[in-house]
């Protein structure tokens, strides 16, 4: 995720990134502007279209379009952030819950289980690990290469990783309460936390799994440009040439909020606006390490 200040208005408006919409809208706009120019010289020079001609009339339909497109715009940017504000939520639930399973799992085990506190000092930040990689269908093998517990040999990347992890941590956890290393107390009072890592996996694929419905985006799409196409016509006899640049901008700043809502919709991919799953999971293993 990028990092910035929001206060320094100098980055912001002047240094363009590689995600930046006016680097990826570029060949578009060249394409809109020169659209633009040429319904400007056959109106202007070969149809001879004024003030007095029926053209003039055009503007008003797209006045009366604005105020639906702006809502429109309105509602998808504001659904797909709220994609991207429910993953950041549930992402920090997941954080908050390996650290309360790690300060329970400290306080209860022995001290002297060596075995038991090294098995969850890797195994709660790897849930995190597989779940980011989960998420971004990636090959988790690099993350379970990294541990050293037999138990974890068992997990099979071809299936669901995050819930073997979680199995795993169940499984372990049961067997301490076999060998009276837990009592049926300290058992319910884990429980809560070892649910919630499924609960967590099960909403964030919920996000990943349910796109935005291809018939509204696509609607949008469409919208944008026959409403884009359509300005040049209407605005020549009041613009003239100026026509160009003010379409170009207006293709700009509509497809520049689409293309930002495309982005965040799926918080968890490789964008640079996405979530930063990476570090979120390096500082869980940091914070369960200090405590187990």
């Amino acid at each position: 995720m990028k990092i910035y200040n929001p206060k320094d208005w100098y980055e912001v408006l002047f240094h363009i990134q590689k995600s930046d919409t006016l680097r990826r809208l570029f060949p578009y706009m060249v394409f809109v502007a020169l659209f633009s120019l040429g319904i400007a010289f056959w109106e202007i020079e070969y149809l001879h279209l004024g003030q007095n001609s029926w053209v003039k009339n055009v503007p008003v339909m797209h006045t009366l379009l604005g105020f639906a497109i702006s809502m429109l715009l309105v509602f998808r940017t504001n659904t797909a952030y709220d994609r991207w504000w429910e993953g950041r939520k549930l992402w920090g639930a997941l954080v908050n819950n390996s650290r309360n399973l790690a300060l329970k799992l400290n306080v209860m085990l022995d001290t002297e289980d060596k075995n038991a506190r090294n098995f969850f000092r890797e195994t709660i930040p790897l849930y995190a690990s597989v779940l980011k990689d989960h998420l971004q269908s990636e090959v988790t093998r690099m993350a379970l290469d990294e541990t050293d517990h037999p138990e974890l040999d068992s997990i099979d990347t071809r299936k669901h990783v995050p819930n073997q992890v979680a199995g795993l941590m169940m499984q372990r956890i049961n067997t301490l309460y076999k060998q009276d290393k837990l009592s049926g107390d300290q058992l319910i009072t884990l429980n809560g936390e070892l649910s919630s890592f499924t609960d967590i996996c099960g909403a964030c694929e919920r996000i990943k799994n349910t796109p935005i419905p291809y018939s509204y985006s696509s609607f949008i799409k469409k919208f944008i440009f026959i409403y884009v196409m359509t300005l040049p016509f209407g605005y020549v006899v009041l613009l003239g040439y100026y026509v160009a640049p003010i379409v170009t901008f207006v293709f700009y700043v509509l497809a520049s909020l689409e293309l930002v809502a495309e982005e965040i919709e799926d918080p968890f991919g490789f964008d640079p606006n996405d979530l930063p799953m990476d570090k979120m999971a390096s500082n869980i293993k940091k914070h369960v390490g200090e405590i187990i």
